[in-house]
Protein backbone atom coordinates (compact mmCIF):
# COMPACT_ATOMS: atom_id res chain seq x y z
CA UNK A 1 0.00 0.00 0.00
CA UNK A 2 1.30 3.51 -1.16
CA UNK A 3 1.84 5.66 1.72
CA UNK A 4 4.06 8.73 3.28
CA UNK A 5 6.42 8.99 6.12
CA UNK A 6 4.89 8.79 9.25
CA UNK A 7 4.68 12.95 9.57
CA UNK A 8 4.38 14.89 6.61
CA UNK A 9 7.53 17.25 7.70
CA UNK A 10 9.25 13.83 7.60
CA UNK A 11 8.52 13.61 3.82
CA UNK A 12 9.29 17.39 3.27
CA UNK A 13 12.89 16.70 4.75
CA UNK A 14 13.29 13.79 2.76
CA UNK A 15 12.53 16.09 -0.41
CA UNK A 16 14.34 19.37 1.21
CA UNK A 17 17.52 16.94 1.62
CA UNK A 18 18.15 15.74 -2.20
CA UNK A 19 16.05 18.54 -3.72
CA UNK A 20 19.58 20.26 -4.81
CA UNK A 21 21.47 17.91 -6.53
CA UNK A 22 18.37 16.54 -7.98
CA UNK A 23 17.69 19.81 -9.74
CA UNK A 24 21.28 19.36 -10.75
CA UNK A 25 20.61 15.73 -12.01
CA UNK A 26 17.34 16.86 -13.80
CA UNK A 27 19.16 20.56 -15.72
CA UNK A 28 21.91 17.69 -17.10
CA UNK A 29 19.38 15.38 -18.15
CA UNK A 30 16.94 17.35 -20.26
CA UNK A 31 19.39 20.28 -21.17
CA UNK A 32 16.69 23.19 -20.83
CA UNK A 33 17.10 25.22 -17.34
CA UNK A 34 13.60 26.55 -17.76
CA UNK A 35 11.72 23.02 -17.25
CA UNK A 36 13.71 22.06 -13.88
CA UNK A 37 11.17 23.26 -12.67
CA UNK A 38 8.42 20.90 -14.59
CA UNK A 39 10.05 18.02 -14.25
CA UNK A 40 10.76 18.23 -10.73
CA UNK A 41 7.50 19.13 -10.19
CA UNK A 42 7.28 15.46 -11.77
CA UNK A 43 9.49 13.59 -9.50
CA UNK A 44 7.39 15.39 -6.49
CA UNK A 45 4.38 13.81 -7.52
CA UNK A 46 5.68 10.41 -8.15
CA UNK A 47 7.03 10.80 -4.53
CA UNK A 48 4.25 11.42 -3.06
CA UNK A 49 2.33 8.46 -4.46
CA UNK A 50 4.59 5.75 -3.53
CA UNK A 51 6.85 4.42 -0.41
CA UNK A 52 9.83 6.66 0.00
CA UNK A 53 12.03 5.13 1.62
CA UNK A 54 12.90 6.79 5.21
CA UNK A 55 16.67 6.55 5.35
CA UNK A 56 19.08 9.36 3.54
CA UNK A 57 20.64 6.85 1.03
CA UNK A 58 18.03 4.51 0.38
CA UNK A 59 15.38 7.48 -0.79
CA UNK A 60 18.30 9.56 -2.62
CA UNK A 61 18.79 6.28 -4.22
CA UNK A 62 15.01 5.93 -5.05
CA UNK A 63 14.62 9.68 -5.89
CA UNK A 64 16.96 9.59 -8.21
CA UNK A 65 15.90 6.97 -10.49
CA UNK A 66 12.42 8.59 -10.13
CA UNK A 67 14.22 12.11 -11.55
CA UNK A 68 16.34 10.32 -14.25
CA UNK A 69 12.83 8.59 -15.10
CA UNK A 70 10.98 11.43 -15.62
CA UNK A 71 13.85 13.78 -17.41
CA UNK A 72 13.65 10.67 -19.85
CA UNK A 73 10.13 10.98 -20.14
CA UNK A 74 9.89 14.87 -20.80
CA UNK A 75 12.80 14.36 -23.28
CA UNK A 76 10.83 11.69 -24.66
CA UNK A 77 7.19 14.04 -25.22
CA UNK A 78 9.33 16.86 -26.10
CA UNK A 79 10.99 14.89 -28.87
CA UNK A 80 7.51 13.39 -29.89
CA UNK A 81 5.82 16.95 -30.35
CA UNK A 82 8.94 18.37 -32.07
CA UNK A 83 8.28 15.32 -34.81
CA UNK A 84 4.84 16.03 -34.53
CA UNK A 85 5.13 19.59 -35.32
CA UNK A 86 7.66 19.47 -38.22
CA UNK A 87 5.58 17.10 -39.58
CA UNK A 88 2.37 18.87 -39.38
CA UNK A 89 4.86 22.11 -41.02
CA UNK A 90 6.04 20.40 -43.53
CA UNK A 91 3.40 17.94 -44.66
CA UNK A 92 0.29 20.52 -43.49
CA UNK A 93 -3.04 18.91 -43.16
CA UNK A 94 -4.60 17.26 -46.40
CA UNK A 95 -4.85 19.95 -49.71
CA UNK A 96 -8.12 21.13 -50.52
CA UNK A 97 -7.92 21.09 -54.13
CA UNK A 98 -9.22 23.94 -55.94
CA UNK A 99 -9.48 21.47 -59.09
CA UNK A 100 -11.99 19.03 -56.60
CA UNK A 101 -14.81 21.67 -58.21
CA UNK A 102 -14.29 24.02 -55.50
CA UNK A 103 -13.67 27.33 -55.68
CA UNK A 104 -9.97 28.72 -56.44
CA UNK A 105 -10.33 31.33 -54.16
CA UNK A 106 -11.54 30.11 -51.09
CA UNK A 107 -8.93 26.99 -51.64
CA UNK A 108 -6.30 30.07 -51.60
CA UNK A 109 -7.98 31.45 -48.42
CA UNK A 110 -8.08 28.48 -46.88
CA UNK A 111 -4.11 27.87 -47.18
CA UNK A 112 -3.26 31.01 -46.29
CA UNK A 113 -5.35 30.22 -42.77
CA UNK A 114 -3.45 27.04 -42.42
CA UNK A 115 -0.11 28.73 -42.68
CA UNK A 116 -1.46 31.86 -39.90
CA UNK A 117 -2.41 28.91 -37.70
CA UNK A 118 0.82 27.26 -37.97
CA UNK A 119 2.70 30.35 -37.33
CA UNK A 120 0.68 30.88 -34.54
CA UNK A 121 1.14 27.88 -32.99
CA UNK A 122 4.91 28.30 -33.05
CA UNK A 123 4.99 31.16 -31.48
CA UNK A 124 2.43 29.28 -28.29
CA UNK A 125 4.37 28.00 -24.88
CA UNK A 126 5.45 24.30 -25.69
CA UNK A 127 3.00 22.69 -23.48
CA UNK A 128 -0.06 24.96 -25.50
CA UNK A 129 1.50 23.62 -28.74
CA UNK A 130 1.11 20.24 -27.55
CA UNK A 131 -2.02 19.52 -26.47
CA UNK A 132 -3.41 21.24 -29.05
CA UNK A 133 -1.52 19.48 -32.12
CA UNK A 134 -2.15 16.45 -30.15
CA UNK A 135 -6.03 17.05 -30.05
CA UNK A 136 -6.60 18.30 -33.35
CA UNK A 137 -3.80 16.71 -35.53
CA UNK A 138 -3.39 13.08 -33.64
CA UNK A 139 -7.27 13.51 -32.84
CA UNK A 140 -6.53 13.04 -29.29
CA UNK A 141 -10.26 12.73 -27.18
CA UNK A 142 -9.86 14.14 -23.63
CA UNK A 143 -9.27 10.67 -22.09
CA UNK A 144 -6.50 9.60 -24.34
CA UNK A 145 -5.12 13.03 -23.59
CA UNK A 146 -5.22 12.46 -19.99
CA UNK A 147 -3.31 8.82 -20.21
CA UNK A 148 -1.10 10.56 -22.68
CA UNK A 149 0.07 13.56 -20.57
CA UNK A 150 -0.54 12.05 -17.13
CA UNK A 151 -2.63 14.40 -15.86
CA UNK A 152 -6.67 14.56 -15.16
CA UNK A 153 -9.38 14.91 -17.55
CA UNK A 154 -10.15 18.00 -16.01
CA UNK A 155 -6.60 19.57 -16.23
CA UNK A 156 -6.89 18.19 -19.86
CA UNK A 157 -10.07 20.27 -20.16
CA UNK A 158 -8.32 23.28 -18.52
CA UNK A 159 -4.87 23.17 -20.58
CA UNK A 160 -6.92 22.84 -23.85
CA UNK A 161 -9.43 25.93 -22.60
CA UNK A 162 -6.06 28.09 -21.90
CA UNK A 163 -3.85 27.01 -25.23
CA UNK A 164 -7.14 27.85 -27.43
CA UNK A 165 -7.22 31.23 -25.52
CA UNK A 166 -3.42 31.67 -26.29
CA UNK A 167 -4.01 30.38 -30.02
CA UNK A 168 -6.85 32.67 -30.62
CA UNK A 169 -4.87 35.74 -29.18
CA UNK A 170 -2.17 34.78 -31.16
CA UNK A 171 -4.43 34.75 -34.46
CA UNK A 172 -5.94 37.83 -33.30
CA UNK A 173 -3.00 39.68 -33.15
CA UNK A 174 -2.08 38.46 -37.10
CA UNK A 175 -5.46 40.49 -37.94
CA UNK A 176 -6.44 36.38 -38.92
CA UNK A 177 -9.64 36.07 -36.31
CA UNK A 178 -11.73 39.56 -35.61
CA UNK A 179 -12.58 40.31 -31.75
CA UNK A 180 -16.16 39.43 -31.28
CA UNK A 181 -17.89 42.09 -29.03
Amino acid sequence: MNRLPQKRSEWEQILAWHEPWLRAVVRARVRDGEVVDEVMQEVFLAAARHEIPTDRVGSGRWLYRVAVRQALLYRRRRERIRRLAARYGRNGPPPHRATDGGDPLQWLLDEERRQHVRTALEELPGRDAEILLLKYTQEFNYGRLSEYLGISRAAVEARLHRARQRLRSALTRTSVVEVQA
